[in-house]
């Protein structure tokens, strides 16, 4: 098997594994009963695992890092839970990106109902986000500014750090989605000015059922749910103690050891970009090829439909996907009337077949041989697809 769905989630480390299992056989204390060693265990490595994680996005301080069980929940507890406190403050003017996850863009569509207005910035062909732009756009109104670190559809990595200080000079909270980054690049909040930032385990060799948001003083949140006082009140509810630790363990393996392997990512995805781009001339690639998340290739064929490109390449143990997970769920849901992705569109892919992309993304665990595989069965696929394409005369 040659996994290069990686944006999608990760393959969880060995050690992850191991540092789990006795959290979901032997040691099941609720950390909230922690007056009895079953539970007071439970207590402190939640706690450590606080501590990974903070030293992972380089927070100053562990009790800034809340849990959750996913990267959207993180984004839905930043930027709901932030609200409230913007209307008091009289703000009410929200700055996104037109490549947000779906997580961001669903909340401000609605929000839009309830008075808000929401400015979305344009990125072009190379899908990033012009910081010019963004100066522009900020008014005395802005309450927030959400634009992800990386788009895990294309690629693409935003220049966080000059954004953060834009939000800064403005007086203006900044959050970054840094799901699709994590784990892949360096995610610095305090190198980035942000204000709150969401991360989740599954994608940086974690477990699912873990995620992560950081919250600085500077920002007060009402929580999303009403209940008990776990996570300092902002999330309720029981907490996934085997997730979180497992989150925290691969938090100290990308602390450690991602200088090491995410140079090696690039250079399998350059090989792959460069070896699958002499293939076709129809071929073309999506988003920046430079500012790229390591091991990620994007791209869309003309004549070809991407379900055909998946399904080809899945009879030969290849699988990767095609545009993102969440809007190949929609087409699947509405297949008469199927959406293009947003991501795609904003990019200048044509609309009739934005559901024709392909995207690989690579991981720690990806090898030249895994890659070389690929570039060896894609012409017989592709030329199998585009013979049966009414379209293709060449």
């Amino acid at each position: 098997m040659i996994y290069m769905d990686n944006m999608a989630g990760t393959k969880p480390d060995p050690r992850v594994v191991a540092a789990v299992t006795p959290w979901i056989t032997e040691k099941y204390g609720n950390p909230s009963a922690h007056f009895y060693p079953l539970g007071r265990e439970s207590y402190v490595a939640i706690e450590a695992a606080r501590a990974s994680v903070a030293t992972m996005l380089n927070a100053p301080k562990a009790e800034q890092i809340i849990f959750t069980a996913n990267g959207t929940e993180s984004n839905n507890v930043a930027i709901k839970g932030y609200l409230p406190t913007a209307t008091k403050l009289g703000k009410k003017h929200i700055i996104i990106s037109e490549i947000e996850h779906f997580s961001i863009q669903n909340i401000f569509a609605k929000l839009l109902k309830d008075g808000w207005e929401v400015t979305k910035l344009r990125v072009g062909d190379s899908g990033i986000v012009n910081p010019d732009d963004l100066k522009k756009a900020i008014r005395k109104d802005t309450a927030l500014v959400s634009i992800a670190q990386a788009n895990p559809e294309i690629g693409v990595i935003q220049d966080s750090v000059e954004i953060g200080k834009i939000c800064k000079e403005a007086g203006v909270i900044y959050h970054v989605d840094a799901v699709a980054s994590c784990g892949r690049i360096p995610v610095d909040v305090q190198a980035m000015n942000a204000d709150l930032v969401s991360v989740a385990a599954q994608n940086f060799y974690g477990v699912r059922g873990a995620a992560a948001l950081y919250v600085s003083p500077e920002v007060k949140l009402k929580p999303l749910f009403d209940g008990g006082y776990q996570e300092r009140g902002m999330r309720s509810g029981s907490e996934n103690v085997a997730a979180i630790v497992g989150m925290g363990v691969a938090a100290d393996l990308v602390t450690q050891e991602m200088a090491d392997y995410a140079p090696k990512m690039a250079e399998l995805g350059r090989h792959f970009a460069d070896g699958i781009g002499n293939m076709f001339d129809f071929l073309h690639f999506t988003g920046s090829m430079t500012k790229r998340l390591p091991g990620h290739v994007s791209f869309w064929i003309e004549f070809v439909e991407g379900e055909s490109l998946l399904m080809w390449y899945a009879l030969n143990n290849i699988y990767a996907a095609s545009g993102s997970a969440c809007s190949s769920n929609i087409l699947a849901h509405d297949e008469e009337d199927l959406v293009a992705s947003h991501v795609l569109t904003a990019v200048g892919v044509p609309t009739d077949i934005c559901a024709g992309s392909m995207m690989f993304s690579m991981s720690k665990y990806t090898t030249k041989e895994d890659v070389d595989k690929v570039l060896e069965v894609t012409p017989g696929i592709v030329n199998k697809l585009t013979a049966m394409s009414p379209h293709y005369n060449r």
